[in-house]
């Protein structure tokens, strides 16, 4: 369901409006969530030229989830993934032709459009088939077989507007579906020997040529020069059910032409179709385009319809997707394949991490202790007036990342931030704070595993790979009961991970410690060079005076791990 909001809401975008996603990290907190939505209305404001998308790249915890009801606000559309799809490239929009059309139709087409490839489908669009430059090249050169038009069952209809001739006897709607095409070049006596019932006989105005092909029940035959048919051929004609074709060509190029009448259903390919859809991935078609030797490759949207088709070079000027990251510019934390997206910004709070982009990028990053203040900021720069909703989510996220001005990440900016915003949307700060922590310390229906991922971020340093997790509560028994359940979830969890060092923090906000549960082979000896004043038993170290991952945990981790490497490059 997610995925198909966001395809709509990516489509309806006409040409002259770009859309851009505005996007938060994976596992999305209260800041990540409420900051996308809080900037996508500013940029709104400011930039009409662009339509601006709030996203978010993962489900809402309960705290997020209790603000985003609190103040009526819709939820960011989810999106995992932000690799070029098969509707960013330029698909050629040749549209699809019925399987009964003649070969040389097909080549008419093909050559007014420019394509080698062209789509048969149904009347509902559908695809049959495909017929190819190639396809019709052997029709024509390699078929040697007298008997072909009839085989491929040719209606009548094609033969008439390949040949400019028209039906004097006959039914256009009926198929030639017997015998062979042969040219009445002999006298009669000859042309009995060679005239087969059903056969198509292509000759001149001699009238002995006509009598005998039509006694000798031929199914059709063709008179070429433009010559009248008399009276009395066309009624022996009907007495016999032979059809009769008066064509303005000579009998040269009627034999050249006549295999062109054949329906294209005759030499279509009609199995082992490879098809993309339009919500595929690039990244996901590049290989199987590479590995298959076709020109083209037929595009169906989510009902089956055909709607174009692509090349492999239509690979090179696929359309990046615009991306603003607030929040994070750690690619680990990023939206999976975030390379293949244009950057347009980034928006944060939180250290230089490993994200790296092909052109410059406005990049705003402040050492304060929340993106929502950031935000705030850039509202009163533009002069754009905040509204009760956005003013109520952007207090939120504050409220949540400084645990209600009690984490050393909080600046007296923050605070002040905080409280004007608290004053336009209507709210105290400190009964709101309750109400959220409430919300989202209520963990006893989450599984450990939604209690793991809830707030997880993945940090990459010294060639180690850290996964840092959090949970907060205001109550030590219900952090207790967490532990319990969530020991013997991490030790399984660490062996599944693709990480070196894990560690997951259980804090209390009124007490402000956390008790950091550490897995990894040199997570225990970590822990005790971060923080020298603890021991770590049992996997477990409690550490007072600690509350904030991003400027106490985050840091003192990587700065011992660092220490370790220059140890071990000494050594």
């Amino acid at each position: 369901m997610a995925e198909s909001m966001e395809t709509k809401q990516m489509e309806t975008t006409g040409a002259k409006r770009r859309t851009v996603c505005v996007v938060g990290h994976k596992n999305p907190d209260t800041d990540s969530i409420c900051s996308a939505i809080s900037y996508t209305y500013l940029k709104n404001q400011i930039d009409p030229e662009k339509k601006y998308v709030a996203c978010r790249a993962g489900q809402p915890n309960p705290e997020t989830q209790y603000v985003l009801d609190r103040f009526n606000a819709e939820l960011p559309l989810l999106m995992t993934n932000i690799g070029t799809r098969v509707k960013d490239m330029d698909i050629r929009e040749v549209p699809g032709v019925r399987s009964d059309i003649s070969v040389r139709e097909a080549w008419t087409l093909m050559r007014r459009e420019n394509v080698f490839t062209l789509a048969i489908t149904d009347e509902e669009d559908h695809l049959n088939g495909l017929i190819t430059v190639n396809d019709i090249a052997k029709s024509y050169m390699d078929e040697n077989d007298d008997a072909i038009v009839s085989k491929a069952k040719t209606p009548y209809k094609n033969i008439l507007k390949t040949l400019e001739g028209k039906m004097v006897v006959g039914d256009e709607n009926a198929c030639f579906e017997q015998g062979k095409v042969l040219i009445a070049a002999a006298n009669p006596d000859v042309m009995e020997a060679y005239i087969d019932e059903h056969d198509m006989v292509v000759l001149g105005n001699r009238y002995e040529g006509q009598l005998c092909a039509i006694e000798m029940n031929a199914g059709c035959i063709v008179v070429c020069l433009g010559t009248p048919v008399s009276k009395t051929i066309q009624l022996m004609a009907r007495d016999h059910g032979c059809t009769v074709i008066e064509t303005p060509l000579d009998t040269y190029a009627v034999a050249r032409l006549i295999n062109q009448s054949m329906p294209v259903e005759y030499f279509m390919k009609k199995n082992d179709l490879v098809t993309f859809r339009r919500s595929d991935f690039t990244e996901d078609i590049r290989e199987i385009m590479s590995s298959k030797r076709f020109r083209d490759f037929p595009i169906l949207d989510k009902r089956d319809r055909y709607t174009g088709m692509i090349s492999r070079r239509n690979l090179l000027g696929v359309h990046k997707r615009a991306l603003i990251l607030v929040d994070h510019n750690e690619i680990s934390q990023a939206v999976d394949n975030v390379e293949d997206a244009e950057i347009l910004e980034i928006i944060d709070h939180h250290r230089l991490g490993s994200l790296e982009t092909i052109n410059p990028v406005y990049f705003r990053n402040q050492p304060v202790g929340c993106t929502a203040t950031i935000i705030y900021q850039m509202y009163q720069e533009n002069g754009v007036e905040i509204p009760p909703q956005i003013a109520g989510l952007l207090c939120s996220a504050i409220i949540s990342d400084t645990l209600l001005f009690r984490s050393p990440t909080c600046t007296p900016l923050d605070r002040m931030t905080a409280e004007t915003l608290a004053k336009i949307a209507g709210i105290s700060c400190e009964e709101h704070a309750r109400n959220m922590f409430e919300a989202g310390s209520n963990l006893k229906s989450k599984t450990p595993e939604e209690i793991f991922y809830q707030d997880f971020k993945k940090f990459e340093v010294s060639g180690q790979t850290l996964g840092i997790g959090q949970v907060t509560s205001m109550s030590s028994s219900e952090l207790q009961e967490i532990k319990d359940r969530m020991v013997p979830y991490l030790e399984k969890a660490y062996e599944k991970q693709d990480m070196d060092i894990m560690i997951f923090m259980l804090t209390n906000i009124i007490e402000q410690a956390t008790e950091l549960l550490c897995y990894g082979e040199k997570a225990a000896s970590l822990v005790e060079e971060a923080f020298p004043e603890v021991k770590v038993v049992n996997n477990c170290a409690r550490v007072q005076s600690l509350v904030s991952r991003k400027k106490q945990v985050v840091p003192a981790i990587m700065a011992a791990l660092v220490r370790n490497d220059g140890d071990e490059a000494g050594d």
